[in-house]
């Protein structure tokens, strides 16, 4: 069984990835989604490398700076992660 610091860390790693292919798609630098979403350059950057995971807010305004729904952020990454 993976521990859950590993689960963590895979979770943090795969929305990193949906996060930045989410706002490549989007065509923003990092720092205007970091404007739209009212958060730093450096927290973004720390999200897409996963080094971080948002909270619920976070999340929220993410997606609303995408301009796409939370829920597929959640499953994009769930996707990832069921990825042999």
């Amino acid at each position: 069984m993976l521990s859950m610091a590993l689960m963590a860390q895979d979770v943090a790693q795969a929305f990193g990835q949906v996060l930045r292919r989410a706002r490549i798609q989007s065509r923003l630098s990092q720092e205007a989604l970091a404007a739209c979403a009212n958060i730093s350059v450096t927290y973004v950057s720390l999200l897409e490398r996963g080094r971080r995971t948002p909270t619920l807010g976070v999340l929220l305004a993410l997606a609303t700076a995408l301009r796409i729904s939370p829920e597929f952020l959640v499953i994009e990454t769930r996707a990832l992660l069921r990825e042999p």
